[in-house]
């Protein structure tokens, strides 16, 4: 064997054992949460295997739409998955459903977004009508379809609040199931937009109260409280939400893929820092983080979310499986609302807790807000606004006509309505057009 044979067989040994010692190695809790996350059925099957095919016969369509997929996306604001899941969009998948396999949801229905017609485990689902998908489903299983209480109310926020509420009266403090439901205080007025999973690095608190502490995992597990899930199947999967704790402390936002005028988000960096980081913190290799909870007399918006969520709720949650983690993360009230980091804060469009205001210009100024809206619900560049960074939106002359199909009123964000304010947050008022714009460059780059 000449010298030359003899090293380059010892190159590709060398290579194999590198991939052998690389296919060896142990994932990190981050990519074991990624794959439980993206992989496993937490809870049972809401709906049989036919009630999505089936579902547009609850359309008004007088045939099956050509192309149904997209119809299905379109219809229900769902996106397509950015991983393998069985042909289903993301919050879908298939699950046990006591003697047959179904259809149920999973935490994506809610955390998997889309912006620039692009999808992203994490980013909030902007466009989701989740009370038109449990409604319809139900509907084309042969069911009632009426809903306990109402999921949504404005189409891009849900009840979240609610759920949480509702399931919890049927536990008792060991999950098990207790019947009739104990009465905690349930409201579905607060339409509540939901936040981008990456925040949660730098957060200590998290929910929009800073209600808990942001490592707790059995929060993360509320969403498992279906009728059928059993106390064991808590227990069983804590340590696969451990794991997905972990992947969410490691998320980062898209960046802004667009032209950014450098100079501008420089100005726009320091009125920033002198303006709104003693709130939202700094960025950079060297970012902080306050952490800050705002009393609701000094921010100002909404107040429905801050008192939708009643203290029986809080001393029933924080006496439960779900508040006994060791240590302790019990829900604490607090005076206000959390002001959040605002990485790929351009990518998070509608703004505010309840999703009313559907741009950053109008975050900056109050008297831009407008009151009465509607959008059209796809996420394609021809839909993002590039210079207010954020939705494009149609103001309309008049609230939604009661004729109307219960999905179109949806479609339309009436800020009058109760938990739909978009006053307060008026810190931006006292800006020039021309140093809001600055500020607008600024946070595209976070």
């Amino acid at each position: 064997m000449t010298r030359y044979a003899m090293a380059l067989g010892a190159l590709v040994l060398a290579a194999t054992a590198a991939r052998a010692g690389e296919n060896d190695k142990e994932p990190t809790a981050a990519q074991k949460g990624h794959k439980a996350l993206t992989e496993t059925a937490f809870i049972p099957a809401f709906w049989t295997q036919q009630a999505l095919p089936n579902a547009w016969k609850q359309w008004g369509a007088k045939e099956k739409p050509a192309v149904y997929d997209a119809a299905v996306l379109e219809r229900y604001g769902l996106h397509p998955a950015p991983y393998p899941n069985g042909g289903l969009p993301m919050g879908l998948r298939k699950a046990s459903r006591i003697i047959a396999p179904g259809l149920g949801v999973d935490c994506m229905l809610c955390h998997g977004g889309s912006i620039l017609g692009k999808s992203y485990i994490g980013l909030g689902n902007s466009t989701l009508d989740i009370q038109s998908l449990f409604e319809e489903l139900a509907k084309a299983d042969g069911l009632t379809g009426k809903l306990p209480f109402t999921f949504s109310n404005v189409r891009g926020t849900t009840e979240a609040g609610g759920f949480g509420v509702y399931l919890l009266g049927f536990r008792n403090a060991d999950l098990t199931l207790r019947a009739p439901r104990k009465e905690l205080g349930l409201h579905d007025d607060m339409c509540e937009d939901v936040p981008a999973w990456w925040l949660m690095k730098k957060k200590k608190t998290i929910y929009y109260t800073g209600a808990t502490d942001s490592r707790s995992v059995r929060t993360l597990m509320q969403f498992m409280m279906h009728p059928l899930t059993m106390p064991k199947d808590f227990e069983k999967h804590e340590a696969a939400f451990r794991d997905i704790s972990a992947y969410l402390t490691q998320m980062e936002p898209p960046k802004y893929p667009f032209a950014i005028d450098k100079d501008k988000a420089a100005k726009g960096e320091a009125l920033f820092r002198m303006n709104c980081a003693t709130c939202h913190g700094t960025y950079g290799e060297k970012w902080s983080y306050p952490n800050k909870v705002i009393a609701l007399k000094d921010i100002g918006t909404d107040p429905k979310r801050h008192a939708g969520i009643e203290l029986a709720y809080g001393e029933e949650y924080s006496e439960s499986w779900f508040g006994k983690e060791n240590p302790p993360k019990p829900l604490r009230a607090t005076a206000g609302y959390q002001a959040p980091p605002l990485d790929g804060v351009w990518a998070t469009a509608p703004y505010l807790h309840n999703g009313s205001v559907p741009t950053l210009d109008g975050v900056l100024n109050s008297k831009a807000r407008p009151n009465l809206y509607t959008r059209s619900f796809k996420t394609d560049e021809a839909d993002y606004d590039k210079v207010k960074v954020g939705w494009k939106v149609t103001e309309v002359s008049a609230p939604p006509d009661a004729k109307l199909a219960p999905i179109e009123q949806r479609k339309v964000y009436d800020t009058s309505k109760p938990g739909r304010g978009n006053g307060g947050h008026t810190y931006g008022d006292k800006l020039t057009p021309e140093e809001r714009a600055q500020v607008i460059e600024y946070l595209k780059t976070l």
